[in-house]
């Protein structure tokens, strides 16, 4: 380096440490938190910069998943504004949104939103809409799964569940990697080689890679399943009932009652079931939430130490009938079907079993967020159904020409929210309005996808199309009905579910969709006259006022991997 490039590079460096930390905050506000990093790393003197909480506080805002309001409030459980910045950012932001898992289950919608420090994954429960209408309704919903943000900022992952009819439990896992483009949510059992490691940085578990592992999702399914069940069976903390629990701020007086939960939940992650007798500052005994491989191999029915055995004389002696009824007769308490024996039949051998667990001391539970390529159809992605995986619908924020993409919840029925006596209470809708091109490239078509249905049965699974309206092809229908007060602004031609079965193939018949000026859009079938009445939703705020209910196991709490058209939480509720 030149002599004359030395000090050009100085004054510049003393150009930006004279400038007020206001103008610097005001010109963070135009990179990123990575670009700030790397100029910390071109001058000694620019770290305390850089290292400004003002800095920070503004990059939390610029990742706009809070409002700053909430962020400064979060501040008080984490070291610093740059911690927080990297939860915000790396953690939350790619995951908050609509999920789901395959395409007929009534009840497999799960949201993720905002918690108080954390990320709550909210499963939304097919249910009915009182008198009083959406707004005003109290959406059940059940708790799926919690990434606590620790006071380093780094993320402690909770599943969910249920241990039989009425113990609720929290299963301590690890977040494998989030991608910032992740669509696929994949709940897996990874191994672990272990090494006490305790220090302020509440880690408990340090690896040491060699080689290449086996990716869980190379195992055979019924390995993959029984692998997770043994874990989720052997890790469950016992919690008081969920329902009466707070998961996320209603008001400000919850902050003091959500620190002290939070407390408990990062020592259940650090301690295990012997939190409840320690403080976060005590130094760690044991490696908790972790199942070892030998009890591992022994459980799924296998005998010997999985060290020291070969793989094929293992094959010979070990039949995969015998590893599912001493394994899983043991640790389930099921029956085998006769489908199950059949379709895993070819998965007699081990070896890759004992590939995966040969390369560690322990399992544990993991959560790991991917970008993989997905095909779909009418919006809905195709799904593979042996994964204990949830998919992010892409719902759009609405812009120009798509003024109507997004979120929306409806009942059946006008004028809004109205009821009867034989009839108290509606189904309650949500759907995904989004934009796509006619099969012919001629025609743009608003297609309002059914990802909820309040009922106990669906004809039409999630997934299918409510309605398909030509958008640029007005329609000239009156509106059949007493306008209640409203303005009509627009009206347009289209079809809506009607006869017919299935995902693929309902059938549709011809109807009108009105939309008001307060923004509310009502479909009606021509023939029938039914109307579907639907608004926009801030469901986040819906599920902050709503009613928890103690979820599923833990499994199936993740992602229920059944076929079946049914509200499966509707027998919990008659029983409660």
């Amino acid at each position: 380096m030149r002599n004359g490039d030395l000090g050009s590079e100085s004054f510049g460096t003393c150009l930006l440490l004279s400038l007020p930390e206001d103008v610097i905050a005001v010109i963070a506000r135009f990179v990123s938190p990575r670009d700030i990093c790397n100029l910390s790393l071109c001058c000694k003197s620019l770290c305390d910069v850089v290292d400004s909480e003002r800095i920070w506080l503004v990059q939390c805002e610029v990742v706009k998943v809070l409002p700053l309001s909430e962020i400064i409030q979060w501040r008080i459980g984490i070291s610093s504004y740059k911690a927080l910045c990297w939860f915000l950012g790396e953690v939350m932001k790619p995951l908050v949104g609509v999920w789901v898992h395959q395409n007929p289950e009534l009840g497999n919608v799960v949201y993720v939103m905002p918690g108080f420090l954390s990320v709550v994954g909210c499963r939304i429960i097919p249910q009915e809409v009182g008198p009083l209408g959406i707004e005003e309704a109290r959406v059940m919903w059940s708790p799926v799964f919690e990434i606590i943000c620790g006071f380093d900022g780094s993320a402690k992952f909770f599943l969910h569940g249920r241990d039989g009819k009425v113990q609720c439990c929290l299963h301590p896992g690890f977040v494998r990697g989030i991608e910032k483009s992740c669509n696929v949510l994949l709940l897996e059992v990874e191994t672990r080689r272990e090494k006490k490691l305790c220090n302020e940085i509440d880690e408990t578990v340090l690896l040491v890679e060699t080689g290449v592992q086996l990716p869980f999702r190379k195992l055979p399914f019924s390995y993959r399943r029984n692998l997770l069940h043994i874990v989720t069976s052997t890790v469950g903390i016992p919690v008081p009932d969920l329902s009466s629990e707070k998961l996320f701020p209603t008001s400000k007086d919850d902050e003091a009652v959500l620190l002290e939960r939070r407390t408990m939940l990062l020592k259940m992650h650090k301690f295990g079931g012997d939190w409840n007798h320690m403080n976060l500052e005590d130094e760690c005994t044991n490696i908790p939430n972790q199942v070892d491989i030998n009890k591992s191999w022994k459980h799924l029915g296998f005998e010997g130490d999985i060290r020291n055995m070969d793989a094929e004389n293992q094959t010979q002696r070990k039949s995969f009938s015998r590893y599912f009824r001493s394994g899983i007769k043991h640790i389930l308490g099921r029956s085998s079907s006769s489908k199950n024996m059949s379709s895993s039949r070819s998965e007699t051998r081990p070896l890759n079993l004992q590939k995966f667990l040969n390369f560690g001391d322990s399992i544990g539970l993991s959560l790991k967020a991917s970008n993989i390529k997905l095909s779909s159809y009418q919006g809905w992605p195709n799904m593979d159904e042996t994964r204990y995986a949830l998919y992010k619908l892409p719902i759009k924020d609405p812009i120009a020409n798509d003024e109507y993409a997004g979120l929306w919840g409806g009942t059946f029925g006008w004028p809004p929210g109205k009821c009867t006596e034989d009839k108290p209470g509606k189904a309650f809708f949500l759907l995904m309005l989004s934009y796509e091109e006619s099969q012919d490239g001629t025609e743009r078509l608003l297609i309002g996808t059914k990802i909820l249905e309040g009922t106990h049965y669906g004809m039409h699974p999630n997934g299918s199309a409510m309605f398909v309206i030509k958008i640029d092809s007005p329609s000239f229908e009156g509106f059949p009905f007493d306008t209640n007060g409203e303005d009509f602004e627009h009206s347009y031609a289209g079809e809506g579910t009607a006869k017919g079965y299935g995902f693929r193939y309902p059938g549709y018949k011809p109807g009108t969709l009105f939309v008001t000026s307060k923004g509310l859009l009502m479909f009606i079938w021509k023939a029938t006259k039914a109307v579907l009445t639907l608004q926009r939703l801030n469901l986040g705020e819906l599920l902050r006022k709503g009613v928890c209910v103690s979820p599923l196991p833990p499994c199936l709490n993740f992602a229920y991997l059944i076929k079946c058209h049914t509200n499966v939480f509707a027998p919990e509720r008659r029983r409660s």
